[in-house]
């Protein structure tokens, strides 16, 4: 009676993590901007992850055929969530640039509550759907990823520009252009004499 108990639970908060996940981070940019007391070399240093981010999910997206096909080659040979964790490192630099442990703690914790069960609610709907996923799932990390690729699952799939564009992508990195924009200004306006 438990277990059902728990599964129900979870999947009640699974379905809500999916559903407040993007008007949370929208919430979590507002509330991130105004804490922000972001540096030059803050500015720099997020660069790091933040690039790498921008490349892995306009490079995943590339693949990814949502709800036709398992997608397993490519980024996907190396890790399930190639956009997830895309999305991670983008925000985690953003996190570094804005020079606040609260933020970075904060972020943490809404990762942990909210992405985390996005992801078990995905991967059951993969099970669901595709009968090789969990063949899949026992060769390829579900967010960090190996170092080489999969080998049952590294052949056959090519990046296409078409999808990519498809899936719109390309809006992350005219947001991480914004943020960086509203970073440089909340750069200037608190480096001002007054």
């Amino acid at each position: 009676m438990r277990a059902s108990t728990d599964r129900s639970e979870r999947s009640g908060w699974q379905r809500v993590a999916r559903r407040i996940r993007v008007p949370l981070g929208f919430v979590f940019a507002a509330v991130f901007l105004f804490l922000a007391r972001p540096g030059w070399e803050s500015l720099l240093v997020s660069l790091v992850l933040v690039l790498p981010g921008l490349w892995l999910r306009g490079y995943a997206a590339g693949y990814v055929k949502k709800n036709q096909e398992l997608t397993t080659t490519g980024p996907y040979a190396y890790t399930r969530n190639p956009l997830y964790l895309g999305s991670m490192l983008i925000a985690f630099g953003f996190a570094a640039a804005s020079q606040s442990w609260l933020l970075i703690a904060v972020l943490a914790a809404l990762f942990f509550a909210i992405y985390l069960p996005t992801i078990r609610s995905e991967e059951q709907y993969l099970r669901g759907q595709f009968g090789t996923f969990e063949a899949y799932a026992r060769q390829v990390p579900r967010l960090f990823p190996r170092i080489t690729p999969a080998p049952s699952f590294s052949a056959a799939g090519r990046f296409s520009r078409e999808r990519y564009l498809h899936h719109r992508e390309y809006n992350a990195s005219i947001g991480a252009a914004a943020i960086y924009l509203a970073l440089l200004l909340r750069l200037l306006l608190l480096s001002r004499p007054r």
